[in-house]
């Protein structure tokens, strides 16, 4: 019975986004956000956008609103804010349980300066934010997968120190945190990644640049993981070759259980801060490439050379129609509130 709700609720949702012309399209957000994060609940019928920076990309357009939309009846409605008395940007998101489960990021003052933070904060079944245990190693733009609808895993960021790459794991059941084995490459923050059927892929990123050059440099890093079974901390990595299209900074990633695949899209040739400028002064553009890993092929898959309206600073969010990215910088480095259906191969 739940089954075949699940498909009539899947029909009525697609019926609503495809309307007329026949082509899926999304209701834009309320605002237009970048560096916004992402969750979905009861099996990606419901989405969640929370906090980012708005179109003026300064200090104090930076919010703590939550926008909420059911594909039921495809609009956007504003949720509970995150606590606080400021939003963050780069902060990581997950549901599981039945909860959105909000981490880390970074908040800015009036100088520009950006602060690292350790906050949990979790959105419960009667819509009420609570505290969760603070992020044993705080970060920002880290890549993050959920497994068993329980764990977790929040992988790489960046700390107070620097790039790392821890793998931590949130135990949504116990608010108790662990660390997993860490992956071996390099460590990096503004990756992709994501989890489908217990293995881990992430992608690219930022490492520190070379004495003389820029602060931070893309890392081409490609690393697949495969999750222990009853040891959900126990992460055997190994090396992936590499993906199709050049290494990018900022590039939306996340595993599709519809398409049994890890997506990942969009994202800069090169690392820059949250206002789309790069570390080497000159300003970026959002690459056009989407492509996908296949876990049970064991090959990477170009599902676009030539992606419709490329985004940098978004995130990837899997939903009963297929995969999009929410938000971001758009072309010529506008914040947008566009939401867009990736396409499929």
């Amino acid at each position: 019975m739940k089954k075949l709700s699940a498909l009539v609720l899947l029909g009525i949702c697609a019926a609503i986004l495809l309307g007329a012309s026949g082509e899926a399209k999304f209701p834009s957000m309320p605002a237009a956000v970048s560096g916004n994060a992402v969750a979905s609940l009861k099996h990606g019928f419901e989405l969640f956008s929370m906090m980012g920076v708005g179109p003026r990309k300064t200090w104090d357009d930076v919010t703590n609103q939550v926008y909420v939309m059911t594909l039921a009846n495809a609009k956007w409605h504003l949720g509970r804010p995150v606590p606080g008395v400021a939003g963050r940007l780069g902060a990581s998101a997950a549901g599981a349980k039945g909860q959105i489960v909000l981490m880390g990021g970074y908040v800015l003052d009036a100088q520009g300066s950006e602060i690292t933070v350790p906050d949990v904060n979790v959105y419960i079944a009667e819509r009420n934010w609570h505290r969760g245990t603070d992020i044993p190693v705080p970060v920002d733009r880290a890549a993050v997968g959920v497994t068993h609808d329980r764990f977790v895993y929040l992988m790489g960021g960046r700390s107070a120190k620097g790039p790392v790459n821890n793998v931590q794991v949130y135990d949504v059941e116990k608010d108790s945190w662990s660390q997993a084995t860490p992956f071996p490459g390099t460590p990096v923050f503004g990756l992709g990644g994501g989890i489908e059927d217990e293995t881990i892929v992430i992608v690219d990123g930022a490492k520190p640049g070379p004495a003389g050059g820029p602060r931070y440099v893309a890392s081409d890093e490609c690393w697949l993981g495969k999750i222990d079974k009853k040891e959900p901390i126990k992460i055997e990595w190994s090396k992936l070759p590499p993906h199709p299209g050049p290494a990018r900074f900022g590039i939306a990633g996340g595993g599709s259980q519809h398409e049994h695949q890890i997506f990942f899209s969009g994202g800069s040739a090169t690392p820059h801060d949250y206002k789309g400028v790069a570390y080497d002064g000159q300003p970026t553009e959002a690459s056009t490439f989407t492509f996908a890993y296949d876990p049970h092929h064991s090959r990477w898959e170009t599902i676009s050379e030539d992606t419709v309206d490329p985004r940098a600073d978004s995130h990837l969010l899997d939903t009963t129609i297929g995969p999009i990215v929410l938000g971001g910088m758009a072309k010529d480095l506008a914040v947008t509130a566009q939401v867009t259906l990736l396409p499929k191969k």
